[in-house]
C-alpha cells in the first residue's frame, strides 16, 4: 500500500524547492516578463496582486501545486468510501464527490421517481448514516471534501455538519466545497427543485451560515463547467458563470452581509476543453474580470474578496465512445491548459468516462496524469509561463472584451433572473452548441476517430472493462432507508420537519441550523425537501425558455 503520510503544506511565500533549474542546471525565474512595460500594472499587474491575471498567489505552483482532487462516487455510500481511500492512497490531495440522480433531486432511494437510478451516475445518500459511511475513516479536520450537489445542497452540507460533531471535530476545521449553485440548473443542466426565489433564499443562507460557523469552508462553486459542458463558448463560459456569481453576491449582500465578509470564500468551477492556448487564456482573462468587478462594482476592498479562486475539471463533453484510449491525451492537454492557466484544484476525467463510470484502473491513469504534469513537465516551475506570449496576451484580452459584452447585455435586460426567465442564455448556449456540431459533421473540426482517422476494426463497447453498479445497491439501499424510517425516534424527526416546514413558510431565520437538527433526527433528504415542496412547489423548466 502507498504510503498516505504527506509534508505539511507550505506556506504560499515559501517553495517547494530551494532552487529550480532547467534540464541544463540554469536557473529558473519565479516570473517572466518586462516590469517597466507600461501596461503592466492595469493589464497584468505581478503574480499575487491586483488584477491577478497572473495569478492569485505570488508564487503559484512553486509555493504549493494544486490539489488534485479526483471526481468519484457510485454506488453505496461503503463502495464509494473505498474508492476514496484508493485514490488518497495513490497521492489524491482532495476528495470530490458525485451524487447519484435521486439525491441530486431530493428524493430518498425508496422513492419511486428514484428506481433504475440509485446509485447509478454518482452515491445514493438518503440519510445521515449514508453520510457516516461515505465519510468513514476519512480525517475531516485534514482532508477538504467537495460535493457536488446543488437543489439539495443545504441539506448535504447539514450531513456534514452533522457528522463532524457526532466525531468531536470543530466545525472550524472543516474545510471544502458545496456546489450549491442553482442557477445553472436552470440554465444548462436540470436538476433543479424548487422555483428560483425559494432556492436562492436556500443558497444565501448557506453562504451566511457558513460565514458564521463554517470559515474554512467555500459555501458556493459556482460553475462555468456545466455551462461548457452545454456546448457554450469560451467567453460565454466566463461570462454566463459571472452572470450568476453577482446573482449570488447581490443576494448575500440584500440578507445583510458586508460583500468582504464572504467575498473571499466564493469559489468557481470552470473547464478545460482541447484548445489550449485559449483555455489559458481563458483562465487569465477571467482572474482579470472578476477582480474588476468585485473591486469596482461591489466595492469590495479587501484584495481578498478580488481573487478568483477555482477548480477546474477537463471536459467530459469532449470524451469519446469511439477509440477511448485518445482521451488519456485529451485529459493530459486539458490537464496542462489549467495548469498553465493557474487553476488552484483540478479534476483529471478518466478514459472510459464517455462509455461508464471509470473503473480504479483508469481512474488512477488519470490521477498519474496530474502528478506527471505536477513533478516531470516542469511547468509548475515558474509562475504565469506564457505570460507574455503576443498571442496569449491577444486572446487574454479578446476572451475579457467578449464577456464584458455579454456581461452588459445580462445588465440591459435587469440581471441575471430576468435573463434566464428570457432564455437569453439558453438560446446563446443552444446556439453555439448548434453552431460546433454543425462544423463536425461538415469536417471544418476534426475530431480523431469519430470524423477523422476513424478505425473501422474497433473493438466493441462489451468487450471493454468497464465499472459496472451492482443492481443490488438499489434494492439494499431501499431496505437500508426503510429500515430507518420504521425504527428511528418518529416523533422527534416530526417535530424537526414540522420546523423545517414554517421555517420555509415564513422565511424568518436561518434554515440551515434547523436541516442540521433534522438530519440528526435521522429525517432523510427526501422528506425534508417534501416539506419544502409542499411550501414552495416544484419548478418547471417551461416557464423559462420562451
Amino acid at each position: 500500500m502507498a504510503d498516505t503520510k504527506r509534508p505539511p503544506a507550505p506556506s504560499r511565500l515559501t517553495e517547494r524547492r530551494p532552487a529550480f533549474t532547467t534540464s541544463d542546471r540554469e536557473p529558473i525565474a519565479r516570473v517572466y516578463g518586462s516590469p517597466t512595460a507600461s501596461e503592466r500594472a492595469e493589464r497584468l499587474g505581478e503574480p499575487g496582486e491586483y488584477p491577478f491575471t497572473r495569478g492569485v498567489q505570488t508564487t503559484m505552483y512553486r509555493g504549493r501545486l494544486w490539489t488534485m482532487r479526483q471526481y468519484s462516487g457510485f454506488g453505496s455510500a461503503r463502495e464509494s468510501n473505498r474508492r476514496f481511500h484508493y485514490l488518497l492512497e495513490r497521492g489524491q490531495s482532495g476528495l470530490s464527490t458525485a451524487f447519484d440522480l435521486p439525491t441530486q433531486m431530493g428524493y430518498d432511494a425508496d422513492s419511486e421517481w428514484a428506481l433504475g437510478e440509485v446509485g447509478k451516475a454518482g452515491v445514493s445518500i438518503s440519510s445521515i448514516h449514508d453520510m457516516d459511511a461515505l465519510l468513514a475513516d476519512i480525517p475531516l479536520d485534514r482532508v477538504s471534501l467537495s460535493m457536488t450537489i446543488n437543489a439539495p445542497a443545504a441539506i448535504l452540507l447539514a450531513m456534514v455538519v452533522a457528522v463532524a460533531q457526532s466525531r468531536g471535530i470543530e466545525l472550524n476545521k472543516l474545510s471544502g466545497t458545496v456546489q450549491n449553485d442553482i442557477l445553472k440548473e436552470y440554465i444548462a443542466r436540470g436538476t433543479f427543485i424548487f422555483p428560483p426565489e425559494p432556492s436562492l433564499y436556500l443558497t444565501t443562507d448557506v453562504i451566511r451560515y457558513c460565514q458564521r460557523h463554517l470559515p474554512r469552508w467555500n459555501p458556493i462553486s459556482i460553475s462555468g463547467y456545466h455551462l461548457r459542458e452545454a456546448g457554450c463558448t469560451a467567453a460565454q463560459e466566463v461570462a454566463f458563470t459571472f452572470a450568476n456569481a453577482k446573482a449570488y453576491v447581490q443576494g448575500a449582500i440584500q440578507s445583510g452581509l458586508n460583500v468582504d465578509a464572504f467575498a473571499g470564500r466564493l469559489s468557481f468551477f470552470f473547464n478545460a476543453h482541447n484548445n489550449l492556448l485559449e483555455e489559458v487564456a481563458k483562465f487569465r482573462a477571467a482572474r482579470r474580470l472578476w477582480a474588476r468587478i468585485m473591486r469596482h462594482e461591489f466595492r469590495a476592498v479587501n484584495p481578498r474578496s478580488w481573487r478568483l479562486r477555482f477548480h477546474t475539471q477537463t471536459g467530459g463533453s469532449t470524451l469519446t465512445a469511439q477509440q477511448p484510449v485518445n482521451n488519456v491525451v485529451r485529459v493530459a492537454v486539458q490537464a496542462l491548459a489549467a495548469i498553465l492557466g493557474g487553476t488552484q484544484s483540478l479534476h483529471t476525467n478518466a478514459q472510459d468516462e464517455a462509455l461508464a463510470l471509470p473503473t480504479e484502473a483508469s481512474a488512477e491513469v488519470a490521477l498519474r496524469t496530474q502528478q506527471i504534469l505536477a513533478h516531470e513537465s516542469g511547468v509548475a516551475d515558474t509562475v504565469d509561463p506564457l505570460g507574455g506570449s503576443y498571442f496569449i496576451e491577444h486572446l487574454t484580452d479578446e476572451i475579457e472584451r467578449l464577456a464584458r459584452q455579454y456581461l452588459a447585455r445580462i445588465d440591459e435586460l435587469g440581471g441575471t433572473l430576468p435573463a434566464v426567465s428570457a432564455g437569453y442564455m439558453q438560446r446563446e448556449i443552444a446556439e453555439a452548441a448548434f453552431q460546433t456540431q454543425r462544423r463536425i459533421e461538415r469536417g471544418e473540426e476534426t475530431i480523431v476517430g469519430v470524423n477523422a482517422y476513424v478505425d473501422e476494426r474497433e473493438e466493441n463497447a462489451e468487450d471493454r472493462q468497464l465499472l459496472q453498479v451492482d443492481e443490488r445497491v438499489q434494492s439494499d439501499q431501499i431496505a437500508r432507508v426503510r429500515t430507518l424510517k420504521r425504527e428511528r425516534d418518529a416523533a422527534r424527526c416530526q417535530r424537526a420537519l414540522a420546523r423545517i416546514e414554517n421555517a420555509a413558510r415564513h422565511r424568518d431565520a436561518s434554515m440551515m441550523p434547523l436541516l442540521v437538527e433534522a438530519v440528526q433526527s435521522e429525517a432523510t433528504v427526501g422528506e425534508i425537501c417534501d416539506r419544502m415542496r409542499k411550501v414552495w412547489g416544484e419548478h418547471t423548466a417551461d416557464i423559462w425558455i420562451q
